[in-house]
């Protein structure tokens, strides 16, 4: 199986989740560093030809990819005025256009196998919106719109797609606000908290296990309940 950005936050915790089951797995990420006992792969995943290299490795040295995690993603956050093109584009790009190159190489595996399951990282914003996210919110919106497709494109060959929608997880990157705006963000959470990356991986690996094998195009949050009714 392939987790991308498993080098850390959500991403290592996926891959770790999957290798305390004792599956094979292998990570990409941009500087490398994946969890012990993964195939640690630097791939820039909006490289094309770097896609094609990580599959061929994986592919050579674990056999197909039946499980794809697509979890890497950026933000670079600003208002909608000030957004630069290249910020609209760099977002995309890494978090939507990379992730059908992904699809799209995984499915050739799948499709031969007749078996497959595919979990995309979206995100609450991609439904609840936010400001100054005007790129990373269409990102990871598009992402559903790619994983309901696809669930009608392979359904018939036993392949499954899914997305998982996490709130504020506690990673470097929630570690780095302000504690006056975590506290703030934490007063908008039913649960009264940030999840750890821990819970969002169980959610992965359940859509990945046969106890999911009739969930496909489903959206499953993984918020606290604070996109409750989006």
């Amino acid at each position: 199986m392939l987790v991308t950005g498993g080098s850390r936050g959500i991403g290592r915790a996926v891959a770790e989740a999957f290798l305390a089951q004792g599956d094979q797995v292998a990570v990409t990420s941009r500087g490398g560093g994946g969890p012990e006992g993964a195939l640690d792969l630097v791939c820039d995943l909006t490289d094309p030809a770097a896609v094609e290299a990580a599959f061929a490795e994986i592919e050579e040295k674990q056999g197909p990819v039946e499980v794809l995690v697509a979890n890497a993603g950026i933000t670079d956050d600003t208002l909608l005025l000030r957004m630069s093109e290249e910020q609209w584009a760099g977002v995309i790009d890494t978090n939507l256009t990379a992730t059908f190159r992904l699809v799209k190489r995984a499915s050739k595996g799948m499709l031969r196998l007749r078996r497959g399951r595919i979990v995309l990282m979206s995100s609450v914003v991609a439904l609840l919106g936010s400001p100054g996210q005007v790129n990373y919110a269409a990102s990871k919106a598009g992402l559903i719109g790619i994983a309901r497709s696809l669930t009608r494109e392979l359904g018939s060959r036993s392949i499954t797609t899914n997305v998982v929608a996490p709130g504020y997880v506690e990673t470097d990157m929630t570690a780095g606000l302000p504690e006056e705006q975590q506290a703030a963000y934490k007063q908008q959470i039913p649960l009264g908290r940030f999840a750890a990356p821990e819970e969002v991986a169980g959610t992965v690996t359940w859509l990945a296990s046969d106890a999911a094998a009739y969930v496909s195009g489903a959206v499953i949050p993984v918020d606290g309940g604070l996109g409750m009714g989006h």
